[in-house]
């Protein structure tokens, strides 16, 4: 039997979504620039595409527009903006515990004489609204702030940073990545004065490859690929065409019933919880209860060197989990999220990550509650010779 919990690292494809993946690849090939019947056919397929997005986040279809993926919406977001807004100020905040997508962005954007203000995070890694609203200066350009920590699923307070954020700067633009919470928590752009949105396909039982921006239309952003001028000459290049069907139909998949699977994911996180926190030594680390994602449980074990080996002694029962986080690379390293709660030292290299999705059962956390009470003392007795 394979257990898959590392939905956070990628989602398998809905049945419907691989289908139109297929159909667009087979039938409605055309370019969405051409004139033609073919390319008029494939143009519709996005405007459906948008039009579908548009209306799980109620926003214009017009403001939507189309990336490779979560990365490129965050560079995007950010380095747009920046370029776009750097007149108006040079001083951009954002938190310690962002995706690298966000960090590796402000590290280049203060090579090139921006200031960047770190946001600290509490023990659970959520914000405090209060260090936001002293950060805040007139020459603030652009405040991004994740909806859910891709680590420790911990929700930040999106809801109430953007009133904040136009109260205390109305010029200052709004940027969430918020592909670790799109589909997963309620968010709503414009009652949340969110300015800037970033999601990826296939996190959401999409196709890797393509993700998408949310943009309010009075927000000034430079491009950051040039060419032929498509998508309002905001992101040169043909429309991955493909792509956008099979995420716009996984975005129509997930909203279907999302307010009945979140609170499915929700108890199955709470079951699985309850099971951990009956193995010794064992910690739960991020926010609990609502104020963590419902599809994240972070896990340290005490007394296992390496996260690694405990993902691997689980891999060899069938059960794929992730060490910390598989979004930055196959090469471990010590997370800047865990760091930024305050996890011991002694922990920081024994966290594993579990991740579920709509298709996973509690016949599959059971599986693995009790293969990780056999493996964790097992572990632990390798350790001490």
């Amino acid at each position: 039997m394979e257990i898959y919990l590392d939905n956070s690292a990628t989602t398998k494809c809905f049945p419907e979504v691989a289908q139109t993946v297929a159909y667009m690849m087979q039938e409605e090939y055309g370019n969405p620039s051409s004139m033609h019947t073919k390319g008029i056919k494939a143009e519709n397929a996005v405007r459906k595409a948008s039009e579908i997005i548009a209306d799980t986040l109620k926003v214009n279809s017009k403001d939507i527009l189309y990336t490779s993926g979560g990365t490129e919406s965050d560079n995007l977001a950010i380095i747009g903006t920046a370029m776009a807004n750097y007149r108006s100020g040079r001083h951009i905040i954002t938190t310690a515990i962002e995706h690298p997508a966000v960090l590796q962005c402000m590290k280049y954007l203060a090579a090139e004489g921006f200031e960047i203000t770190y946001l600290g995070t509490d023990s659970t890694g959520r914000i405090s609204l209060e260090e936001l609203s002293r950060s805040i200066r007139p020459d603030t350009i652009l405040v991004s702030i994740m909806a859910v920590n891709n680590e420790i699923g911990s929700i930040q307070p999106i809801d109430q940073a953007g009133d904040l954020i136009k109260k205390k700067n109305p010029n200052t633009i709004f940027h969430v990545d918020a592909v670790q919470g799109y589909g997963k928590i309620p968010i709503y752009p414009k009652r949340w004065k969110i300015d800037l949105l970033s999601v990826s396909g296939h996190k959401i039982h999409g196709p890797k490859g393509v993700g998408f921006l949310y943009i309010n239309e009075k927000v000034k952003i430079k491009p950051i690929i040039l060419g032929g001028g498509q998508q309002k000459n905001l992101r040169s290049g043909t429309e991955n065409t493909v792509g956008v069907a099979g995420i716009g139909k996984a975005a129509e998949l997930v909203f279907r019933n999302i307010e009945e699977d979140i609170e499915r994911m929700y108890a199955l996180r709470s079951y699985f919880i309850n099971g951990l926190k009956e193995l010794e030594g064992v910690t739960v680390n991020g926010a609990p209860e609502r104020y963590g994602a419902p599809h994240v449980v972070s896990v340290s074990v005490a007394g296992v060197q390496k996260a690694e080996s405990l993902l691997h002694a689980l891999e060899e029962r069938g059960i794929y989990v992730s060490a910390g986080s598989a979004c930055a690379s196959n090469k471990p390293a010590i997370s800047a999220t865990l760091q930024a709660i305050g996890l011991p030292k002694e922990l920081l290299g024994s966290t594993i990550r579990f991740s579920f999705s709509v298709f996973t059962t509690k016949e599959e956390l059971d599986i693995t509650l009790d293969a990780l009470k056999e493996i964790i003392p097992e572990m632990r007795k390798f350790r001490r010779r």
